[in-house]
């Protein structure tokens, strides 16, 4: 770059570096081979930038695998001039699940912890958004194309006035907002 535009090498990294460019970096991608994938996309953007009147929209995903933690000792809390503080050991008390579901609309999120990760826990979660919600108004859902939320169960018993959307694409999680 240096050579193509008569600046020092160290110019050129100055100013790379004010711009937050590193041009070292690579990220990799994958393109849709669905051939619904333009109309998935435009049902899902569309439900984000204009959700439909009195209903909402909800983004539901789920991390699974979450470490649950104690620390042995209470730390020391934050005060001025010193960070808080935690001791470096910890009790291990397994495994839990975050399923999560963002009202579009409000951005209020309501969560819930789960032992396990199935298509049981996902139901039960789904009958709880449900059951705290107004029962007059129709809920749409985005959601990933994880195994649980296609299962023949959560199909059959999933509350009536739930719509699906097209399932965020493989490899699409910029639709999905709840996970980012």
């Amino acid at each position: 770059m240096s050579r193509e535009t008569g600046i020092s090498p160290a110019s050129v990294m100055r100013i790379w570096h004010a711009f937050g460019i590193k041009p070292h970096l690579e990220k990799t991608f994958k393109l849709s081979t669905d051939p619904l994938f333009v109309d998935k996309v435009q049902d899902i953007v569309g439900l984000y930038l204009n959700p439909p009147d009195r209903a909402l929209v909800l983004c539901v995903d789920e991390k699974g695998q979450i470490q649950a933690l104690n620390r042995t000792q209470p730390g020391l809390p934050l005060a001025p001039g010193n960070p808080a503080t935690r001791t470096h050991d910890y009790k291990r008390h397994g495994t839990t699940s975050l399923f999560a579901a963002l009202d579009v609309a409000t951005g209020e999120v309501i969560g819930r912890l789960k032992r396990q990760h199935r298509s049981v826990e996902f139901l039960s979660f789904l009958k709880e958004v449900d059951a705290s919600l107004p029962a007059d108004v129709p809920i749409h859902l985005i959601m990933d194309n994880y195994a649980t939320h296609k299962t023949d169960k959560v199909k059959a018993c999933e509350p009536p006035r739930v719509s699906r959307r097209p399932f965020c694409l493989s490899h699409a999680t910029w639709a999905d907002s709840v996970s980012c």
